[in-house]
């Protein structure tokens, strides 16, 4: 009786079918012809998500982020927080980094590691790079004027030390130099933001023109691979260009009208303009990872 009533069904469901097709206007033909729609559209989308590689949609973003910003100028929380979530799942594999790399070998003893650039993009309004440090690679203490900085460890543990200017208090010249120190340089305070080591994975570090620690230096731990996206980037002729800095503990100068209670004053240094370090070294090299194209 099952087999039978089965078999009923079926034609039952055939006819159907038939009749379906010959009634104009069917109720019935719109609803398979939107599934019908509906698949092509999902595939069409997923085939888009596909193609869409992550730095791809990193370039997208920043092109979105920084598109009405100019310098000094912070793009809007929105745009940070879209611009920080991509950053924030940015993986190694995603630009084909690894450290087995030459970029990230150990230099030879008694040279001073060579600090290795990939340029991805740069335009008027941003760009994006990725500095590779052996173990003991040093980016020595610079600035970034005007300009909101994004820095993604992709892999590796980094120390970190940044500052930002104490805002009430001029650059002096009348600094009473240490012993230890016999020129009086121009000086300024700066307040510690950061001074501890960063393992990836881990969050991105954003950096604004007056505060995030707008002055950093990098010593890597281990091998590291740094995701830079700067925008604007630094531009001579706009008066951007990158500053290095000497940092002095808060007691090595003494300034008229500024003190500091003694148990804060590990968050203070004074900085000193430098000309670049002659023992820093960065090579540029070809990126080789999945292709950007610039729309």
């Amino acid at each position: 009786m099952g087999i039978e009533t089965s078999v009923a069904n079926k034609k039952v469901k055939q006819v159907f079918e038939l009749a379906k097709d010959k009634i104009p206007n069917s109720n019935l033909s719109p609803k398979t012809n939107t599934n019908s729609k509906g698949k092509k559209n999902r595939r069409r989308q997923h085939k888009k998500m596909v193609a869409v590689s992550p730095v791809q949609k990193l370039f997208n973003t920043c092109n979105e982020v920084f598109d009405s910003c100019s310098s000094g100028i912070i793009p809007s929380p929105d745009d940070i927080r879209k611009l920080k979530a991509v950053l924030d799942n940015f993986k190694p594999a995603d630009v084909d980094l690894v450290p087995e790399m030459p970029h990230f070998q150990a230099s030879v003893a008694g040279k001073t590691p060579v600090i290795t650039y990939l340029h991805l993009h740069e335009c008027d309004k941003f760009s994006m790079g990725i500095f590779c440090l052996p173990p003991s690679g040093i980016i020595p203490l610079h600035n970034h004027p005007g300009m909101t900085v994004f820095s993604k460890l992709l892999f590796g543990t980094m120390h970190i030390k940044s500052y930002d200017w104490v805002a009430d208090v001029p650059a002096s010249t009348s600094a009473v130099a240490s012993p230890s120190k016999t020129k009086q340089p121009e000086i300024r305070l700066a307040k510690v933001k950061v001074n501890s080591k960063l393992t990836a994975p881990c969050e991105t570090s954003i950096l604004y023109p007056t505060d995030g620690g707008n002055m950093h230096c990098f010593t890597a731990v281990t091998a590291c691979a740094v995701l830079d996206v700067l925008g604007p980037p630094y531009s001579d002729p706009d008066g951007r260009h990158c500053q290095y800095y000497l940092d002095f503990p808060f007691d090595n100068f003494s300034v008229d009208g500024v003190s500091i209670p003694e148990e804060e004053k590990e968050g203070y240094a004074w900085l000193e303009e430098r000309e670049k370090p002659e023992d820093l070294t960065v090579v540029g090299e070809h990126y080789r990872g999945p292709a950007i194209v610039e729309k």
